[in-house]
């Protein structure tokens, strides 16, 4: 459906335009993916904002020292948007920024601010491999990355060596997941394999630069010989699992790349399993003893949590809470 013009939507209007759930709508608005307004109490968005999120209009570049940051009120009470740029300064006292994407954060988060009322927890929705370099520079407290090295078949640790020379980190286990194709309904295509991405009638859409997905998707490709730029739609890129979804539903693109979670909230995609990756979390040693960090790690690694990420129905807890590096 085009929707090109500047009409006001309803939530409703956008979730029957991108074929998701009206919550879902919501998320992706409360990710910052999509822009919204009030008019009065209910949720508006522009149709030249939902043609950029589908990608048919293309949408505005977000600067690295300026993601987007969720505050989350002490006691679960309703989120606020904070302005937080990561790269003007360290994070102030009182202040703790977790950085990444994946939503098993937001219950990081939500167990934190239960413990520690007084502190400001904040959410950076930077990519994985970006996440790495903003601890390393003492602009976030936490980093979070499933990125994969495809000569060692191992996650996160030769990434940690190499863009934190002479800091030591503890990197501890959140958990496993499946990634793979997002694919329409049914497969039509009858897509299986990453060899798949050879053929020259299959199309996709991309995941930003810096992403464990599109660092996963690149090294996958260098090790089967093919160059990512031959591939239709390569350039296309998407943000986030649910927006690279929401593109192959509408028949935008043949295959996305993605996480399991990612598309459950998705009419009309099939998801693929292909890889079973490891998503961590990443701090620095020297802070593994102060008590925001230590509760983070003790929240992890606690019953309650693992209850919860299993809850979301697609992790692999048997790791959960083990520090795989120190």
């Amino acid at each position: 459906m085009d929707t090109m013009g500047n009409d006001l939507l309803s939530a409703q209007e956008v979730a029957d335009i991108l074929k998701v759930a009206r919550n879902t709508v919501y998320e992706i608005i409360k990710r910052g993916e999509l822009k919204a307004s009030k008019v009065g109490k209910q949720v508006r968005v522009s149709s030249r904002d939902v043609d950029a999120y589908l990608g048919k209009a293309a949408p505005p570049e977000e600067p690295l020292n300026k993601p987007a940051a969720q505050a989350f009120a002490p006691r679960q009470r309703q989120t606020q948007t904070a302005s937080f740029s990561a790269a003007a300064e360290e994070p102030r006292a009182g202040e703790f920024v977790i950085c990444g994407q994946d939503p098993s954060l937001d219950i990081i988060a939500n167990h934190l601010v239960s413990a520690m009322d007084m502190l400001q927890v904040y959410r950076s929705y930077l990519g994985s491999y970006n996440g790495i370099y903003s601890l390393y520079q003492g602009r976030v407290n936490v980093a979070t990355a499933h990125l994969w090295d495809g000569d060692l078949n191992e996650y996160n640790i030769s990434y940690v060596k190499k863009m934190m020379p002479g800091i030591p980190a503890l990197i501890m286990r959140i958990g496993k997941r499946q990634h793979g194709f997002y694919v329409a309904k049914g497969n039509p295509l009858e897509i299986t394999a990453w060899t798949d991405l050879k053929r020259k009638d299959i199309s996709i859409v991309n995941r930003e630069k810096g992403s464990g997905t599109r660092v996963l998707l690149d090294e996958k490709l260098r090790l089967m010989g093919i160059i990512g730029e031959y591939i239709q739609g390569y350039s296309h890129e998407c943000k986030s699992h649910l927006s690279t979804a929401t593109l192959v539903s509408q028949g935008i693109a043949d295959i996305g790349i993605g996480s399991e979670s990612g598309c459950k909230t998705i009419q009309n995609v099939d998801f693929i399993p292909l890889q079973t990756e490891s998503y961590d979390l990443i701090i620095r040693h020297a802070d593994a003893d102060k008590l925001p960090y230590r509760t983070v790690l003790e929240i992890i690694a606690s019953d309650s949590f693992k209850l919860d990420l299993e809850s979301m129905s697609s992790y692999d807890t048997s790791e959960t809470g083990r520090i795989i590096w120190q």
